[in-house]
């Protein structure tokens, strides 16, 4: 019998930035020019903006880093969409933003495989790609597979979930390797019941172009907020930089460029909820043209930090509800049995030192058959309100709250 759970995991790994010789122009790869995949590039920057507000408007990132790859979550929810079809499948490329009549899926995987191609045709510090691990019970369309073989560089792994601990091994045996041991743990444990996990990784590492001298490094204060204050180690540079004050938003901007066509932009604004409501791609681009080179003293922090996300409510609220429930529809990978999205989440991991910036991201998409969903339960055995209300006025006739009904 065909195994009851169908997991899909992208893991993406990047690694700020690349060293080594100049890289060529992503135009130049895959199928489709500069123009077509910039469509997609430009619908993504706009899925990270919109993403990111709804990370920080969530009640529990209050006070707490806020640190994901766009990239990763994007390149997971595209390889969904090969499988998606009807209002499940409009729903992702919408809240994806490929609106764009021309975005059509074909269009979307090419695109999609001259980005991933930008990483493994820059150097040899770079590297893209992904695997389809396969339950060897488990039979999905070899459309599904093939789109996912030539676009989102997909190897072929076959295991037996029902041996856990072996197929885990596997999977991050796999993408250890893959990106250098910067990931090293992916899956902590597993559904003996799945039958398929898709990986997609991304890795990309390097250099500042002109590093922070370690002597330089000294102990020094972070503040938190006006009562917080927490100790750090700072690096120090002075040297030209090419930046830009934002009036209108009062944030100083700085950019640091790698050791190849990549950079850092460091925003500091005066209050951060007034550059979180302005910052978006038009945005970047007025300060990137208003940058001037001037002499600064930069004083950055050298620090490590990991974060974690569900993302199924945030993706809901962007409009992909139906993957989630009985209208999910991902006949294009499987016609045997219904399936649905149970669960995705991300992790991502940043580090900044004297050297460069090291980052590294995982977007899980877990699947299960609409059958095995569990029907929530809604069980009235603690304090709750009740309202009795007449419709015709709207009227609230009763409202209460239940402490203990025995009284």
């Amino acid at each position: 019998m065909m195994r009851a759970v169908l997991s899909l995991w992208i893991l993406s790994a990047l690694i700020c930035v690349a060293e080594g010789r100049r890289r060529r122009p992503w135009r130049h790869w895959g199928r489709r020019t500069a123009s077509d995949v910039s469509l997609v590039a430009s619908a993504n920057k706009d899925f990270a903006y919109h993403l990111y507000r709804k990370l920080a408007a969530q009640s529990d990132s209050q006070g707490k880093n806020i640190f994901f790859s766009p990239v990763s979550v994007s390149v997971a929810l595209a390889a969904l969409s090969v499988g998606a079809r009807g209002d499940t499948h409009r729903q992702i490329f919408t809240g994806l933003g490929f609106t764009n009549p021309i975005l059509t899926q074909t269009f979307v995987d090419q695109a999609f495989r001259s980005l991933l191609g930008w990483a493994t045709q820059a150097s040899t510090d770079t590297s893209a790609g992904g695997a389809v691990v396969l339950d060897n019970q488990f039979k999905p369309k070899m459309e599904f597979l093939d789109v996912l073989k030539k676009s989102y560089f997909a190897d072929g792994i076959e295991v037996d979930f029902s041996k856990t601990k072996e197929s885990a091994n596997t999977i991050n045996t796999y993408v250890e390797e893959k990106t250098n041991g910067k990931i090293n743990k992916l899956v902590k444990d597993l559904n003996p019941n799945t039958v398929m996990y898709l990986i997609s990784y991304i890795y990309y590492k390097g250099k500042w172009q002109t590093p922070f001298d370690p002597k330089l490094t000294k102990e020094d204060t972070f503040n938190v907020d006006e009562n917080t204050k927490v100790p750090v180690q700072m690096m120090n540079m002075e040297q030209d930089f090419d930046t830009c004050y934002d009036q209108a938003v009062k944030t100083s901007v700085l950019h640091l460029p790698f050791n190849s066509t990549s950079s850092m932009l460091l925003l500091l604004p005066d209050d951060m909820a007034t550059l979180e409501k302005a910052v978006s791609p038009t945005q970047i681009t007025k300060w990137l043209k208003q940058m001037k080179s001037r002499t600064y003293d930069v004083y950055l922090p050298k620090f490590s930090i990991k974060t974690t996300y569900s993302l199924n409510d945030v993706l809901a609220e962007m409009g992909m509800t139906n993957m989630f429930g009985a209208r999910a529809d991902f006949s294009g990978i499987s016609e045997g049995e219904k399936l649905a999205v149970s669960k995705v989440v991300h992790q991502a991991t940043l580090d900044i030192d004297e050297t460069g910036a090291t980052a590294a991201a995982a977007t899980g998409i877990e699947i299960v058959p609409l059958s095995l969903l569990r029907v929530p339960v809604l069980k009235f055995d603690r304090p709750f309100m009740v309202l009795i209300t007449e419709h015709q006025t709207g009227s609230i006739l009763f409202m209460g709250k239940i402490i203990n009904p025995n009284i």
